[in-house]
């Protein structure tokens, strides 16, 4: 045996010459997957500085020092990189879209609530996005809270102060303008905390919707967080 089975840590061997470099190697390994962060689990080109335990996923498309390791973790090691794959089970922290992910064999999914041996799953996720307001009466948001998910609430913060000749203005979806809020206000830092009463059932996707009240809107940005459940089906 040369390895450890879980983390493939090396193993020093009898009478082994240089047993230090295998010990810096096991260490180094080690400290990149203790408490495991994946700087990314999207980028397909490697950084252009390798940091020493820094951790990445290798996503499919992959090139440069990465290609052909897709659906690895790379591990910065002395100015290169060591792979090793994930095990069913494991979490880590994904850096650059601030998630907690659990990886079930083929992608990294967001921390299941719940789980049945066939697959079922429960989950509870936040979709975030920032939104530039057009000018007009109402705005609708390109991106879209998915179908199939219970909204619990949708939440929002200005990030670039609203202008136009509005006093205030409501969040929510086409047909319940204010589902969200109302009387929100225009300055950069104000808030909509979009908390339901009831979780609503959204069985298609659909955008959220900007309404102007005592005026028309001329821009701003809101950033925006929906915070839904879903479920995936047990398997066939």
């Amino acid at each position: 045996m040369t390895e450890t089975t879980q983390l493939k840590l090396p193993l020093l061997q009898a009478s082994q010459a240089q047993k230090h470099v295998t010990v810096n190697a096991a260490l180094m390994r080690l400290d990149g997957l203790a408490q495991l962060r994946l700087q990314s689990a999207s980028n397909t080109t490697p950084p252009g500085v390798v940091v020493d335990g820094e951790c990445w996923f290798v996503p499919t498309g992959a090139v440069n020092a990465w290609a052909g390791q897709a659906g690895q973790i790379a591990i910065g090691d002395n100015g290169g990189w060591v792979f090793l794959a994930p095990q069913i089970g494991w979490r880590a922290w994904i850096v650059d879209t601030a998630t907690d992910a659990l990886w079930d064999g083929s992608a990294w999914q967001p921390p299941l609530m719940a789980a049945s041996p066939s697959g079922a799953a429960s989950k509870m996720q936040v979709l975030e996005f920032d939104h530039a307001i057009a000018a007009g009466a109402s705005d609708s948001t390109t991106t879209q809270v998915p179908a199939n998910s219970m909204i619990f609430a949708v939440s929002a913060r200005v990030i670039t102060a609203i202008t136009g000749t509005l006093t205030s203005w409501t969040f929510g979806i086409t047909g319940s303008e204010s589902q969200f809020g109302s009387g929100l206000g225009l300055e950069q830092g104000s808030y909509c905390t979009g908390l339901l009463g009831s979780p609503t059932t959204w069985y298609a996707a659909a955008p959220l919707k900007l309404t102007a009240v005592g005026g028309d809107f001329a821009g701003g940005a809101i950033r925006v967080a929906a915070h839904y459940y879903t479920i995936d089906l047990p398997t066939a």
